[in-house]
This record gives structure tokens, sequence and C-alpha cells, in this order.
């Protein structure tokens, strides 16, 4: 049996499994916690990567290794190949303004859509390395080499500290704001445009299935994913597969043939890890929205769910808003979370539950409707992250949607789809392997049109539109 191994650097953690190159099938797995922080010394990643590793009971007998990784960090490498500083990460936000004066400086976000697909915000990596530019010019100074967090780790495996060896993917180099899904070059004006003139060397960019070398011991490297591509190969992803993950936030991407332009900067124009396009919406609310209405109401979750399922489609006319914490996708960053249409009859724990659910599930769809209006054609949804725990959720979200929901078995799908690029890359194959997921259960359910117009009625609404 051939093993391969796949490796999850999140924000949070780092997770490796050991799978069966053929089936998907896990051998063993194992953790290790990342340190809290929006930057975050990128040798901390590399100490939990290698206790995962070990407690995963090593590397020596896989074929090959892939790293996924959260997308758009910063890290910024010296000629030593040292890093200059602590990465900034995508939850970063001090380079929002930077943003914006980016935006501005290329003529709008017209141009940045149609130049590379992404129009800047804070996350992006071009954002923070104009933030360096003018606020650590001594850094920017040092800087020989910008990567990923993917990037270096990969880099790290390998053992090199050459700069030349730096190898990175399309899905996580369409992230950075100077990379272009749409024609698979980087575009270097944008690069300079950012750290102000410094032109930095950039990784080589891999085929979805070419190798970033090997590990001392031998292993094949990879090119690795930026997470969102790498849980989409995990999850067995194909085109009109819709992959919405309601976790902290609520992100929705979709496996397609056509590079987005979005000069709104709603749909992101990310490619995905195997050569097609991974357009991406992503809002900042997600199942927290349902945990505090869970405690406005005093009850549990499974309790939530029994009161949102026993409550009429469209709650008889409440309507729940759920820009908590403000939205990005729309982007209304001083927004609040609002309920409409309450009467005297209608206001009952029972209709609050089921405007909550139907809220967020709304919000999501405003999400896939702009994915469908950038040439994606959503068939179906893969609901993953801790919000498909919901039996209400996972019930209603068809209705809503409009479309077939699957709920996969939770697993760790951003590792499992490193895992499954490392054994494409062991196969050379035209494609990579076909892996069985576990258990899967499929949701079907009469459409509710008049739940999403009755959401799009209350959402304008909303403070701050």
């Amino acid at each position: 049996m051939t093993l391969v191994a796949g490796i999850d650097s999140s924000t949070q953690s780092c997770k490796v499994v050991v799978c069966d190159a053929e089936t998907g099938r896990v051998v063993r797995t194992a953790a290790a916690p990342h340190p809290d922080g929006t930057e975050v010394d990128p040798q901390h990643w590399w100490a939990a990567l290698q206790q995962a590793v070990e407690a995963a009971g090593g590397l020596d007998d896989v074929a090959a290794v892939a790293v996924g990784a959260q997308q758009h960090g910063m890290v910024c490498l010296g000629d030593d190949g040292r890093v200059v500083r602590d990465a900034l990460l995508w939850n970063d936000t001090r380079s929002s303004s930077a943003a914006d004066d980016l935006i501005a400086e290329l003529g709008g976000q017209d141009a940045w859509a149609d130049r590379i697909g992404v129009v800047p915000v804070a996350a992006v990596t071009a954002a923070k390395l104009r933030w360096l530019a003018d606020h650590e010019p001594e850094h920017a100074d040092a800087t020989a080499a910008v990567c990923l967090p993917h990037d270096w780790l990969t880099w790290r495996l390998s053992g090199s500290t050459d700069l030349a060896d730096l190898c990175t993917d399309r899905s996580d180099a369409s992230g950075t704001g100077y990379f272009s899904a749409a024609t698979d070059r980087y575009d270097t004006e944008l690069l300079e445009l950012a750290l102000r003139g410094r032109s930095p060397h950039l990784p080589r960019v891999l085929t979805p299935n070419g190798s970033a070398g090997q590990t001392p011991a031998g292993a094949v490297l990879g090119p690795g994913a930026g997470d969102n591509a790498a849980a989409a190969l995990g999850l067995g992803a194909a085109e009109g597969d819709c992959v919405m993950s309601l976790g902290t936030s609520g992100v929705v991407s979709a496996v397609g043939s056509v590079a987005p332009r979005d000069p709104a900067g709603i749909v992101a124009g990310f490619a995905d890890a195997t050569g097609r396009q991974l357009p991406l919406v992503c809002t900042l609310n997600g199942a927290p929205v349902l945990a505090a209405v869970a405690r406005m109401l005093d009850v549990d979750f499974a309790e939530l769910d029994r009161l949102a399922l026993s409550a009429p489609v469209g709650a008889e006319g409440l309507t729940l808003v759920p820009y908590f914490d403000g939205e990005r996708s729309p982007n209304l960053p001083d927004a609040a979370g609002a309920l409409h249409g309450v009467t005297t009859r209608n206001l009952t724990s029972a209709n609050v539950a089921r405007a909550a659910v139907e809220g967020l599930l709304s919000s999501m769809a405003y999400c896939t409707e702009k994915i469908a209006e950038h040439g994606v054609t959503v068939r179906d949804v893969i609901l993953t992250g801790g919000g498909a725990r919901s039996e209400a959720v996972r019930r209603i979200a068809p209705a809503v949607l409009g479309v077939p929901v699957r709920v996969p078995t939770p697993a760790e799908y951003v590792a499992l789809g490193a895992a499954r690029q490392a054994a494409w890359v062991v196969s050379q194959q035209d494609s990579p392997p076909q892996w069985t997921l576990e258990a899967t259960e499929t949701f079907q359910a009469d459409p509710t049109p008049q739940v999403l117009e009755q959401y799009r009625a209350a959402a304008p609404l909303t403070l701050g539109q």
C-alpha cells in the first residue's frame, strides 16, 4: 500500500492525515495547536507541523506530502532565507486603508477586477505589503522574497535554504493581489505598486500535479494549495458543485471554468487546485448568528432546531437580517443585524428561531447568486462547517437555496485535499485519484422563493445600507 500525507496549517492548528494513495482511507492522523494572534512567527507553524507529524507516526513511510494552508498570509524572507518579521495573517485588518489606497492608485475597483479578478481588501497579501512599505520600510527593504504560509512550509519540508526553490500553486497565488487566475501569471507591476517600487522574488507557480521537490527522506512534495481549494479537492467538488462552509464566517465557493471579474469586489477570482477556477464569496456572519439567537432565547442548539422546524415557512412574516458584526458581502462594515416584520402575533420563540435559520441561509443564497452571475451554474451545495451540524439548517437549506444539499461526514477536508493532491503527484495521471468520501447525507425540499423575497425586501432596511 502506497501512503501519502496531507497537511492543513490553518489559523488555529496544524493537522496531518496519512492516507492510502489509492482509496483515500485515513490510516493515521494527529494535530497540534497554533498560537493566537493576527501576526505570528512562522517558526510556530513549523514547530506545530513537526509536533503533529511526530504524533501521527512520522512521514518516513509516505511517498508524497502536500500542504494546504490559510490563504493570504504575508511571509517576508531575507537574502539568507530567514523570516524578516512576523507573518501578517489574513485576519489582520491593519491593512484596510492600504487596500483602499491601492484601489484608488490603479484607478478603482473596475481596474483591479479587469487586471487580475481580485479587488484588494485588508486580507489580501498586496494590501499587507503596502502596509509594510509605509509603516516598516526597513523590513520592506530587507525583503528578498515574499511567499505564503503553505509556500514557506513546503520549502521548509524540502530542506532547502535557496530562495529560488520557493514554489506555490495557482489557488494560493490567486489570493495575493498580484496573480491572475485567468492568465495564470504574476502581475509584477502590481507587486511593485504594493511595495512602492520594490520587486522581491516570488515563488514559482507549479502545475496542479507538479513537484515542489523532495523531503530529505525522499518523499515527493506536491505544490500544495490554499485552504479553500484544498477543501474543495478533499470534498471531491466537481464543476457545478458549490461548497458552502458555515463556520465563524460564511464561505461559498464553486468550481467553474470561467474566471470572474467582479468590480464590486464581492466575488474573488480565485483558482482551484485542479487547473480550473474557484470563484469565492465570504461573509462576516456564519454559525455564530445561530449561537447568538439560541443564547437570546435561552435554549441549547437542539432546542433551537426543534423550535425552527416547528414554525411555518417564512416565520409568519418575521425576517432576520444577520449582519450582526457588520457585513462583507454585501460590503456593509457598519451595518447591524435586524429583526423585521414583528407583530403581536408572530413574535414567538419558534418564529424567531426559524427566522434566524432562514436569514442566515438567505445570506448564503446571496453569495451563490453572486457566483452564478459570473458564469457558474450551481447544481447543488456541499454544506460543511459547524453550522452544518444543525438539523434545522440541513433541512431548511435546500428549500431556501433551491438546490439539493449534501452534508458529508465531518472530516479534515483541507488535509484530505492536500493528501489527494500528493497522491496525484505520485500517479502523474491527468486527473486526481477518485477517492470515495465517507457517508454523505443528501437533503432535498420544495423551493421556498417567498423566503428569499421576504429577505430581499428586508435587507435594504438594515442599518448601514
